[in-house]
């Protein structure tokens, strides 16, 4: 049967169920396809279940095309934030206006995130919404609380004030028509767990890199949560940065690496999913910076980066090995976030990188997400020259907050033995 082409935004797209598939799954496909590959056994739709109130959001691959991605200019909500900074340079003063909204809120950890509660997302105002895009690009994560009366047109239509939102190329969406704008998470008991596909390290990604604009600030929300497991980790790209010595960090603020859909796209293509859109590749700058906040952050993850452009090999493997280590060792760069019924978990996808723990196996878990597209990412040169100010490094920022000044320890070369002090 031919394939019928449809715009994204038509209504009448035939959801039309996939014929059977193989009925062994390969494990060699869902490492092409995704850590969530195993969404149904065979990639085909469910069956509803009983008493179940959002069989009409389970997975579904309907058969339809969408055409490439064309550029386009945005400016960053972050930027016209009332509480922003006048200058670019300079420390904010301003009480943030989405925190003051909140009945209470706690940072998690001093590297990453913050926890809010008490906050009803369908009343913001715009600014309140522009000094959430502020907050997201200086903490990585924010998790609100309480928000169950949240529909998902609301949020849609939350995340379309940040920026266009991205419709994945080969993912399931929800079977419910018109729903191309949200990726859909879901795992139950036809997901079983296959240690094969990948190692956990390899399972750190920032979301779809491979495209030209890749996400800003996503939000995803589940509506089933596991009694227990399930948690997101997340780990910061500034953090990251900075713990690098002053030469590494010059040196790969000089590469590029290339990003790419294609294993992802051939993968689907692989277990007989139709693919939307065809796969793209994109070179972005191995560090980025915020165009919010000018902090520096490494912006690679195992997903999506394939190699990193211009240099041997084995140089490339070693450095993008080291980063990749980075992301998942360093627990004092990471959150995890737990899920409640309600939860909201936004996340700027320019400054961390996330992985979701598959550890609730045989429960369900179910979320969208809204993932609006933000900015080409931009080099250090890149920022440097368009906004006419100096990048800045996270840690170096944060000394100064705290009002301590760095100290450069002199290394003689010699052996020192050190141990353990517990």
């Amino acid at each position: 049967m031919p394939i019928a082409t449809h715009s994204a935004t038509d209504s009448s797209i035939p959801w039309i169920k996939p014929e059977k598939k193989q009925d062994v799954f390969d494990a060699s496909l869902a490492q092409a396809y995704g850590s969530l590959a195993l969404v149904s056994a065979h990639g085909e739709e469910l069956d509803d279940d009983a008493h179940y109130p959002y069989n009409h959001l389970k997975p579904s691959f309907p058969i339809f095309t969408t055409p490439a991605l064309v550029p386009f200019e945005i400016k960053d909500r972050g930027l016209s934030a009332p509480s922003l900074p006048a200058q670019l340079d300079g420390a904010s003063k301003k009480e943030n206006l989405f925190l003051k909204k909140a009945s209470s809120f706690k940072f998690v950890t001093p590297a990453l995130g913050v926890e809010v509660r008490g906050v009803d997302l369908r009343k913001l105002t715009d600014g309140e919404k522009d000094d959430l895009a502020l907050l997201g690009a200086q903490v990585g994560v924010v998790i609100v609380r309480g928000q169950n009366d949240l529909t998902l047109d609301e949020q849609l239509e939350f995340g379309r004030h940040y920026g266009p939102l991205h419709k994945h190329p080969t993912t399931a969406i929800p079977r419910e028509a018109g729903r191309e704008e949200v990726h859909l998470v879901y795992a139950d008991a036809n997901s079983r767990p296959d240690t094969s596909a990948f190692a956990k390290e390899e399972l750190y990604h920032s979301d779809v890199t491979f495209e030209h604009q890749p996400p800003g600030l996503t939000s995803l929300r589940l509506v089933a949560v596991p009694e227990t497991g399930g948690d997101t980790i997340f780990s910061s790209g500034y953090a990251l940065h900075s713990s690098f010595s002053p030469a590494f960090q010059a040196y790969l603020a000089t590469l590029s690496a290339v990003h790419s859909g294609v294993a992802q796209s051939n993968g689907a293509k692989a277990i007989g999913n139709h693919v939307r859109r065809e796969a793209v590749e994109s070179i972005h700058p191995v560090v980025r910076v915020h165009p919010v906040t000018g902090l520096k952050s490494i912006f690679v993850n195992p997903g999506f980066t394939r190699r990193i452009v211009g240099v041997p090999k084995p140089e490339s493997d070693a450095i993008l090995a080291l980063l990749y280590k980075g992301f998942v060792v360093n627990a004092d760069f990471q959150l995890r976030a737990n899920w409640e019924e309600g939860t909201i978990v936004f996340w700027d996808n320019r400054i961390v990188t996330h992985s979701a723990l598959f550890d609730f196996y045989p429960a369900r878990r179910h979320g969208v997400r809204v993932t609006p597209q933000a900015e080409r990412p931009l080099s250090v040169e890149a920022y440097e020259a368009q906004y006419g100010v100096k990048a800045k490094d996270w840690a170096t920022e944060r000394a100064k907050e705290f009002g301590i000044k760095p100290v450069v320890k002199k290394d003689d070369g010699k052996v020192v033995e050190r141990g353990f002090k517990d």
